[in-house]
């Protein structure tokens, strides 16, 4: 067993909650302006993107009990997008589709949004566009009084002809839009600083529990665990069970030779030297199994953290 010891240097750049930058993300979209003071004491501006952008092809497609994983790869860069009920779907026309191996999409999902930092990166966006052959523009910001996007490239004219919905499902009035996160389907623009357009379709992102800059506490001591005590053994990243478990509200029983952990109807049997591990009464399997890496604690993949997380 190949095994090794690594002390990250860059702690913060893997917390969860921060502004996180995929590789193939565009920081075009929402954006909040922060101001720092030069050497020149003169004032420049970093742009940190309210949602980030991924982009490319579905390679692989895997069903799990809540949610259907999607490999996608565009270049040099994969990205998973974990997809459950409440992700919006739809074509760049407006229309709701399924998503299928081979579609060229575009994901959105907030920049603050925790998320594990594993490889490859694995998201939850809000919003999953199937770019198609069809005339159609899609925008995903925060729009303000005036209905202006933050960089001010995009104003609303909302008509009677606009449809309004929204994630919540409650019944939306052009007045309603103003100071929103939205989701904004458009044909045509002008060639104005903002451009001006008649949306076909305008759905408010309304159900997002965080507002941009906050953070999931235990998730974020979760992520500084994960950055201060781990293993590397043949390839994956291996951490430990019990401080992870106890931080998500687990109940961690030793077994003498494992662990069984718990919270609510969720049991795992998890038995050190074994792949297999038992989740209520079926079978999983770990990629690495579990060891005893140091006195009394024993580690386990970092993937099972996104299993204990869901």
């Amino acid at each position: 067993m190949k095994m090794t010891k690594v002390v990250p240097f860059a702690m913060s750049a893997f917390l969860i909650g921060g502004a996180v930058v995929a590789p193939t993300a565009s920081a075009n979209e929402g954006e909040a302006v922060v101001t720092n003071a030069t050497d020149n004491n003169e004032q420049s501006q970093q742009v940190q993107p309210i949602f980030i952008k991924i982009t490319g092809t579905i390679e692989n497609v895997e069903k799990r009990k809540d949610s259907t994983y999607y490999t996608v790869k565009e270049d040099e860069n994969t990205n998973v997008f974990v997809v459950n009920d409440d992700t919006l779907v739809y074509d760049n026309t407006g229309k709701e589709v399924k998503l299928q191996k081979g579609d060229k999409v575009t994901a959105y999902t907030y920049a603050n949004k925790p998320m594990l930092m594993i490889y490859p990166p694995q998201y939850n966006p809000e919003v999953i566009i199937v770019e198609t052959k069809e005339m159609g523009t899609v925008e995903v910001d925060f729009f303000n009084k005036e209905l202006v996007n933050t960089d001010n490239t995009l104003k609303l004219n909302v008509g009677k002809e606009t449809e309004l919905l929204s994630l919540s499902g409650k019944k939306v009035k052009a007045e309603d839009l103003a100071e929103q996160h939205l989701l904004v389907f458009y044909t045509i623009a002008t060639m104005s600083i903002p451009a001006q357009t008649p949306p076909s379709k305008v759905v408010v992102l309304d159900t997002i529990a965080q507002e941009p800059g906050e953070t999931d506490p235990s998730k974020a001591a979760v992520q500084e665990i994960i950055n201060n005590d781990f293993y590397e053994v043949e390839g994956t990243k291996m951490v430990p069970l019990r401080l992870i478990a106890e931080e998500l509200g687990f109940k961690v029983e030793s077994t003498g030779k494992g662990a069984i952990i718990s919270k609510g109807a969720l049991s795992y049997t998890i038995t050190r030297g074994q792949k297999e591990y038992g989740y209520n009464k079926a079978l999983r399997y770990f990629k690495v199994a579990p060891a005893l890496l140091e006195p009394t604690k024993t580690y386990v993949p970092v993937e099972f953290v996104e299993e204990l997380m869901k």
